[in-house]
């Protein structure tokens, strides 16, 4: 099977989705959320509500079948009637004493939710690129994946079958997927980045060979041939997608394996240059101290001190710039509706 820059990059990031609780309800209610310290995934699975999110004006309507990510730390207000005070979400959930809880009978509406985990050092390369938020309709292309994953889900939560507990971490894993792949092919024009990037497939057979093969010395001609391009056309569509040259990319990405060595084990410096194909540990060296910032024994010696690794990288995410040399990153679309 041939590369595939995305699984790399949710594979270095360790993005991890995990559905943790739900609720029921009937008559006339409304849950305020706090604002999250990780991203949160929600989906309406029976009846409607409005969805009222901290930086937006207006509420959203939310029907059964949709689905809607949440990046950026801001609070959100669940409710079928705007005119009712709304009750903690904290509070509810402790007063029921595990991870779901029912308002009224709860036979009208129902809710599932849950988190994605990122790597607290290579996790900023992910949430750097999604928009503060994004909200998926049960009308979108992606409809039938969707309902079918949500069916699923719910069954498994209530089923109490053998098994269920990894199936149901599986599943939140491919709706993530299927969230980030319905991000990726909205008709709506994405920040240049890598993320954009990977869904451009005039560029595609480029990325597939760097990310296949990162340690090779690729010249501009090999990348442009394999794209069906000339080097300048090449050179020059792929900035304006990517947002940095095809060379600076690949560079980017060795740095970001080579920030993952250096915390994971205690491989000498000079294996981990020569793993990604540098002649030298001193031209390996000073490529990381340019892309980084640091040299690569201060990144280990940082990783490896207690709260090297803190978690909380929802921290400032709105309006945070990303360091440069981050892989092309680029601070999301501000929204994303996929209809």
């Amino acid at each position: 099977m041939s590369a595939d820059p995305f699984s790399d990059i949710l594979k270095l990031t360790r993005a991890q989705s995990l559905l943790t609780g739900g609720f029921s309800a009937s008559g006339r209610w409304a849950i305020r959320f706090p604002a999250p310290d990780k991203i949160k995934f929600f989906a309406v699975v029976r009846g409607r509500c409005w969805v009222q999110l901290e930086g937006h004006s207006e509420p959203m309507r939310f029907e059964t079948g949709d689905v809607g990510l949440l990046s950026a730390r801001r609070w959100s207000i669940l409710s079928n009637d705007m005119d009712v005070e709304p009750m903690d979400a904290m509070d509810l959930f402790s007063r029921a004493g595990r991870s779901t809880a029912q308002i009224g009978d709860g036979s009208q509406f129902a809710h599932i939710g849950g988190h994605v985990l990122l790597d607290p050092v290579s996790g900023p390369l992910l949430l750097s690129v999604l928009p503060a938020w994004i909200h998926i309709r049960a009308s979108s292309p992606q409809a039938a994946v969707f309902s079918w994953l949500l069916d699923q889900l719910v069954a498994e939560r209530a089923g109490e079958r053998p098994g269920a507990q990894l199936a149901s971490a599986q599943l939140s894993q491919l709706l993530f997927i299927q969230i980030m792949r319905a991000h990726l092919g909205t008709s709506g024009p994405l920040a240049a980045g890598w993320l954009r990037a990977l869904g451009d497939a005039r560029i595609a057979p480029a990325l597939r060979l760097m990310h296949d093969d990162p340690a090779r010395a690729w010249h501009l001609e090999d990348l442009a041939k394999a794209c069906a391009m000339s080097r300048t056309t090449f050179a020059s569509h792929f900035k304006a997608v990517a947002g940095v040259a095809p060379l600076t990319y690949l560079t980017d990405w060795r740095m970001r394996l080579a920030e993952r060595a250096l915390g994971e084990d205690a491989t000498p410096v000079s294996v981990v240059a020569q793993t990604l194909g540098y002649t030298s540990e001193s031209a390996f060296s000073n490529a990381f101290k340019r892309v980084t910032g640091r040299s690569p024994k201060a990144c280990r010696a940082a990783l490896r001190t207690p709260g090297g690794k803190a978690a909380g990288y929802l921290a400032g995410h709105a309006g945070t710039s990303p360091r440069r040399g981050s892989a092309g990153l680029k601070l999301g679309q501000e929204a994303l509706e996929v209809d």
